[in-house]
């Protein structure tokens, strides 16, 4: 069924070393499985420059590799004073190769003994007013941080909307986001049966609002917690999606390309 179609993994953290120590046979078996684009958010400062030069080296006519310059909210203790003087220098030198800012956004899960909320929304700010004076997209982290985020995103009134990364909410959830312009990276969580409310919101938003995604080496599918892993999951999530959708496999494939073309514009079909 998938021999006809092309796939892009819309947040894969290939720079990651689980990934890299083996990347030109995972990009081939990428190749291998129509996978032929891969968007690689960053972490923070010590990977933007491996980002960059993954996607400058590893590219290729079958298969590009697409990178983002953001500071993830689990990073915050790796910055230094000069680090988003830094971040916004270099999205000034890259922003025509950037496919977006991130991964950035708010975690209210994290120890905040070691993360502080205020710290978090400083930073997620930062990068928000990056992305809106560059008019690039963004993509979006989140854990129960609906709420400060929407809040967020409403006062920025962003030109290029985003992803949200993971989305694992409700259906009233998905359509705040979809109404302020962002796509919503569906992942392994919709391989989990207890998803329920995923699952639910998933089948029902409109299938112009959904880009697929892996999280790799993070967030493994149902069947294989405990493994790292991979891009080549992404068919798997896409099969899944099949399953809860009601369009045919063809018409979700080929929309969820058009998806990715809108909301990262500077990624070349």
């Amino acid at each position: 069924m998938t021999n006809r179609l092309r796939f892009t993994d819309s947040h894969c953290h290939l720079d990651f070393d689980a990934l890299s120590h083996e990347l030109p046979s995972l990009l081939e078996q990428c190749q291998q499985a129509h996978i032929h684009k891969i968007v690689i958010p960053s972490i923070g400062p010590r990977n933007w420059h491996k980002a960059l030069t993954l996607a400058q080296k590893h590219s290729s006519k079958q298969l590009t590799l697409h990178p983002c310059l953001g500071i993830h909210p689990w990073f915050l203790n790796d910055l230094t004073a000069d680090s988003l003087d830094n971040l916004a220098h270099l999205i000034k030198l890259n922003r025509n190769e950037i496919a977006a800012i991130g991964e950035a956004g708010i975690d209210r899960v994290i120890d905040n003994e070691q993360q502080n909320l205020a710290q978090q929304i400083e930073i997620f700010d930062f990068q928000l007013a990056l992305a809106k004076a560059y008019s690039l997209p963004i993509i979006v982290h989140h854990r129960r941080s609906h709420q400060d985020i929407v809040a967020m995103l409403r006062q920025k009134q962003l030109t290029n909307g985003g992803i949200i990364h993971a989305f694992s909410g409700s259906y009233q959830q998905a359509c705040q986001y979809i109404d302020l312009g962002f796509k919503l990276g569906i992942g392994g969580t919709i391989t989990y049966p207890r998803a329920e409310k995923t699952l639910k919101a998933i089948k029902r938003v409109p299938l112009t609002s959904l880009v697929l995604e892996t999280d790799a080496p993070a967030m493994p599918l149902y069947g294989f917690q405990g493994q790292d892993n991979s891009p080549l999951q992404l068919i798997n999530v896409f099969q899944a999606l099949t399953n809860i959708r009601l369009e045919s496999s063809t018409e979700i494939a080929h929309a969820l390309e058009e998806n990715v073309k809108s909301v990262l514009p500077n990624i070349s079909f």
